[in-house]
């Protein structure tokens, strides 16, 4: 684990504000009784999550709990060995990976994904063509491309890269090709986003900036996210559900998780280890 992972972590019972107030929106993205099991090893066990449009929900856990595999089972890289997972209403239990990502469930993944060699505006346009119905029309020039600028330009600005549009990513810092990704993957119009890590590797200016993104993508859109730093999970996240062994250890808003007694031990024995 990081080293946010600590007493101070825990200490302070912040009430998590979130990315929106009021009551329980609408469940977007749900999981009943998920199992997956390796062989003999069962990776995740008995885990019913609910996703809720328009909120920030963490899924937390020491090395090793069933994150990443829950991730992979609700995106349909690994298939369940048993249990639901429900997308805007419909069963995706048996849902290929592309059509899940069509109907409107897109993650990212832990280790940036940007074509370094394209400028920013190249690389949402290239996100853009998908929804643009261009990516099958690989015959076309380049300039077919222009139609999106309009919409690459919005997504740009939407995440304060508008003045390095035509940097190369390569040229980017670390923080901000994770933001360049945060461009390309709402590229894709999603109306649930899966983000693994995103802060993992940021410095505390990249990792403030990132926050703030997200926190206004949630506006109108549900985020389930993967996140080790723990004072992130409290000032962004609604709800937060901890995972341990690859069960639900308990599930709340972060004061209420924060303070079991159960997680404490979870991370700290994580430390010690």
């Amino acid at each position: 684990m990081t080293a946010s992972l600590n007493d101070a972590a825990f200490g302070g019972g912040q009430s998590s504000p979130g990315a929106s107030g009021g009551q329980d929106s609408r469940v977007v993205l749900s999981a009943r009784g998920l199992r997956r099991d390796f062989g003999g090893f069962v990776a995740v066990n008995n885990v019913d999550l609910d996703v809720h449009h328009a909120k920030v929900h963490a899924l937390i856990g020491p090395n090793g709990a069933g994150k990443t595999t829950v991730f992979n089972l609700l995106t349909k890289f690994l298939q369940p060995t048993s249990g639901t997972i429900t997308l805007l209403d419909q069963d995706i239990t048996k849902t290929d990976p592309a059509k899940v990502a069509r109907m409107g469930l897109v993650r990212s993944f832990q280790i940036s994904a940007v074509f370094p060699h394209l400028t920013i505006l190249d690389n949402v346009r290239v996100a853009l063509q998908r929804p643009g119905r261009l990516s099958t029309q690989f015959w076309l020039p380049m300039g077919s491309l222009n139609r999106l600028n309009e919409r690459a330009m919005e997504l740009i600005e939407a995440v304060g890269l508008q003045d390095a549009r035509n940097h190369l990513a390569a040229d980017l810092s670390y923080g901000r090709k994770r933001v360049l990704e945060i461009a390309t993957t709402l590229a894709l119009d999603p109306q649930v986003l899966l983000l693994d890590e995103p802060m993992a590797g940021m410095g505390h200016e990249d990792v403030h900036i990132v926050s703030d993104i997200i926190r206004e993508v949630a506006r109108d859109r549900a985020i389930l996210m993967v996140e080790h730093n723990l004072k992130v999970v409290a000032d962004l996240c609604d709800k937060v559900t901890v995972l341990q062994r690859g069960e639900i250890l308990t599930s709340g808003d972060y004061r209420t998780v924060s303070q079991d007694e159960r997680v404490r031990v979870a991370y700290m024995g994580t430390e010690h280890e």
